[in-house]
């Protein structure tokens, strides 16, 4: 399906706009704006987060439904309803360039927008999903009167056994060859007969959204091909930057600034790094008081996360200053680090106030020897890493929980599970950034006193 400008100005109502399903079979001919290519690329990103977020949760069909349902109303809207549409494709196309870049990038991006299309498709009506069947081209002609009859018994089973309604001679059936529907021939979700499976029309999303993950597949492999060959270096000083930064992108709050909760002192930092800090951030924080001293990686991650939950500067430079003095003494550190400390407060170079590393950008470093920042859900041996998250209080069956969403590679996910552990309550955004963890935590260690004057 191609856009053409004449949708632009076509009037269509903001419901309308998110339901309009296209299947980006080509890029649309308008000229996009370079902050409307982020910042498009960013509130798709949002809802892509959101679904895997959903499905690493294991959120039934209908929740994940409704959860996608509210997310394209949070980040796929527009002021301009016409333009609705024209984010929907560019923000598709964006990505495409985004994540077509390495096999990891390519399979995750391909699940994602899968699952947004077959949560989609399901939500449209059924003159609409025939249109969408029609533009797929499908050579699959509907079951006849005479052949439904004399095989209704079977269907009737399948209907039962999945807990679905009884079909009768309104209910239209497609005739399709197995291997093309592997999650309903898995599932046992369909009656097949002499190598076809007879497909009813609330499960057509199946087999489309099958066609939808095949063509997009073969696109994004092409887009590598054009990304490699000639996009990359023609765009090196433009577009290249933001394309290699975006699928890193940090999507949350800023916590360059303390926010509530966030005011600690020296004398509070202990107990607060015990009860509060999340995992990353209170193994930079003992290795720093065992050993006095941490790697470049490892000063930035901690000492921008110290600044970001209110560690004022003098305090911070007297925190350093204290640790390092045992090992390098106070002369060598007030020439050689505390520079750098006042520079991340902005006060020293270009006086830019740094912010806080967010749990992507931390995830993604790449630790050396003797270094001790990163992820520790990541970058930990899984005996290290039971053995540190045992240390917090989590063990047991959630302990194992931990542990399945680190080998399935969800991290945040597994920093969130430990969060609940210990916490005692859900939460329900996920933990996205080490600031966050911690704000969420002393909002629930230390609950705001009430106003008098409200329950008066």
């Amino acid at each position: 399906m191609e856009i053409v400008r004449s949708h632009v100005h076509r009037n269509i109502s903001t419901n309308d706009a998110v339901n309009t399903l296209p299947l980006y079979r080509s890029a649309p001919p308008l000229e996009v704006r370079l902050e409307d290519f982020e910042l498009y690329a960013m509130d798709r990103l949002r809802v892509l987060k959101g679904i895997s977020d959903g499905l690493s949760r294991g959120k039934k069909p209908e929740e994940m439904e409704q959860l996608v349902v509210n997310l394209l109303k949070a980040h796929m809207r527009h002021q301009q309803a016409s333009e609705v549409v024209n984010k929907d494709m560019i923000s598709h196309f964006v990505l495409r360039l985004v994540y077509c870049r390495t096999e990891d990038l390519r399979k995750w991006f391909l699940s994602m927008e899968t699952s947004l299309f077959r949560y989609r498709f399901r939500r449209e009506n059924a003159e609409a999903q025939r249109a969408i069947m029609a533009e797929f081209d499908l050579p699959y002609k509907a079951v006849s009167h005479v052949e439904f009859e004399s095989v209704k018994d079977k269907l009737e089973q399948v209907a039962r056994s999945i807990g679905q309604p009884l079909p009768d001679k309104d209910t239209i059936f497609y005739k399709v060859p197995f291997e093309e529907v592997p999650e309903l021939v898995a599932g046992r979700k369909v009656f097949i007969n002499q190598g076809y499976a007879y497909v009813g029309m609330n499960q057509v999303v199946s087999l489309v959204a099958t066609l939808f993950r095949s063509q997009l597949s073969k696109a994004l492999t092409l887009t590598n091909r054009k990304w490699t060959s000639t996009i990359r270096e023609q765009e090196k000083d433009r577009l290249t930057p933001i394309v290699e930064a975006l699928c890193s992108s940090y999507l949350g709050p800023d916590y360059s600034q303390p926010r509530e909760y966030a005011q600690i002192s020296l004398k509070d930092i202990d107990q607060v790094a015990k009860s509060s800090f999340p995992l990353c951030m209170r193994h930079l924080f003992e290795k720093l008081r065992e050993d006095h001293h941490l790697k470049h990686g490892g000063r930035m991650q901690l000492g921008l996360f110290l600044k970001g939950v209110g560690l004022n500067l003098d305090d911070a430079l007297a925190f350093w200053r204290h640790e390092f003095s045992h090992k390098v003494g106070l002369e060598r550190f007030e020439k050689e680090y505390a520079y750098s400390i006042r520079h991340n407060y902005g006060k020293e170079g270009k006086r830019t106030d740094y912010s806080p590393y967010s749990c992507q950008k931390i995830i993604s470093s790449t630790p050396g020897v003797g270094d001790h920042h990163g992820c520790p859900y990541r970058h930990f041996s899984e005996e290290n890493l039971r053995a540190a998250i045992n240390r917090m209080g989590v063990n047991g069956r959630t302990l194992e929980d931990v542990m399945d969403k680190v080998r399935n590679r969800h991290y945040q996910l597994a920093c969130t599970l430990t969060f609940e552990a210990i916490h005692g309550k859900q939460c329900d955004a996920g933990i996205n950034h080490p600031n966050q963890y911690f704000s969420d935590s002393q909002k629930i260690l230390k609950p705001k006193p009430q106003d008098p004057s409200a329950t008066s």
